[in-house]
């Protein structure tokens, strides 16, 4: 018993006190993580595994693994069920990262605790979906959880690098309400994407129910407030270049590239007739579009340490 309370105190010695590299490192992880995940679940889905493993928390009644006679598919299933344990160590490392000043930086102690227990609530769901039959309802209410999981790793960046001083809006009123207004659309075409896709072909098994919709005239629901979204996205980067707000130009124009790659695989995979790699890398890219697009909303305020630090590299640049 003493050897194990050395140990642990090593361990909690060895903990950081603040912010530091560690932090930042397990920060990119958990975000990179959950939009690997998406694209492993997208891979479960488009290659017709996702009852790869027909039980859970079992992959079959007497194997928590998947057995030579499952094929790939129980290859491809298990393998995505591995990831979240994958995904619950890395969520437990950043939660234990920031235990020494959780007082301190209580942001950073709820972004790192809300994965830390919603990685489990996910497996829940993604048993829920198996056990359903892949209701594409349930699905969808899984891929949503995703989305908003990875919007959350990105505050969690954003927040290792910015502090958690008191935040103060950088650019203008009207700036700010176009910036909100398309994170709204944004959201609008995610959901509208994810209903498009439980009425598609991709159902994750050949006899998985769709929601009976017509596909069609969804793709269409779906390109209106995408390509609204461009639009305002094009008045944010105009109006982050006239105003000079820095470092606002950069994440504008991330936003602005990841959206003219999504719309054009978007396009591409509906004049193809959906195929698969391209339906997968749709869905990476929602993931992506949604953490960019949280960045953006976040930048529009700044600490007083980040402003001072912001003015400084301009008038060094301006000399």
């Amino acid at each position: 018993m003493n050897a194990i309370t050395q140990a642990a105190r090593r361990f909690w010695n060895w903990l950081p006190t603040g912010v530091d590299r560690r932090v930042r490192v397990a920060a990119w992880l958990n975000l990179v993580a959950q939009t690997i995940l998406v694209g492993t679940g997208g891979a479960v889905r488009l290659t017709g595994s996702g009852l790869g493993c027909p039980t859970w928390p079992r992959c079959t009644a007497e194997s928590f693994i998947s057995t030579p006679e499952m094929g790939i598919h129980g290859v491809i299933e298990f393998g995505n069920r591995t990831l979240f344990f994958v995904l619950q160590v890395i969520a437990l490392a950043a939660l234990f990262f920031v235990l020494k000043y959780r007082r301190q930086r209580r942001d950073l102690f709820i972004l790192t605790l809300i994965p830390a227990c919603s990685v489990l609530f996910q497996a829940v769901v993604g048993g829920i979906t198996v056990l359903s039959g892949l209701n594409p309802y349930v699905v969808g209410l899984h891929f949503v959880l995703s989305v908003v999981l990875v919007s959350l790793g990105a505050v969690l960046v954003y927040r290792v690098y910015n502090g958690n001083g008191i935040r103060t809006r950088v650019v203008p009123k009207w700036y700010a309400i176009t910036a909100h207004i398309t994170s709204f659309f944004v959201a609008v075409t995610v959901i509208i994407g994810i209903i498009t896709t439980g009425s598609g072909p991709h159902a994750g098994d050949s006899g998985a129910a769709r929601n009976g919709l017509d596909s069609e005239l969804l793709q269409h629901f779906h390109a209106w407030p995408a390509y609204v979204t461009f639009a305002l996205t094009l008045v944010l980067v105009a109006g982050a270049w006239a105003l000079t707000l820095e470092p606002m130009r950069r994440v504008v124009v991330a936003l602005l590239v990841v959206e003219l790659v999504q719309i054009g695989v978007g396009l591409a995979q509906a004049r193809m007739g959906l195929p698969e790699i391209l339906v997968g890398l749709h869905m990476v890219l929602a993931c992506v579009l949604a953490a960019v697009m949280t960045v953006v909303v976040l930048s529009l305020k700044a600490t007083a340490s980040v402003r001072q630090e912001n003015a400084s590299a301009e008038a060094v640049t301006v000399s």
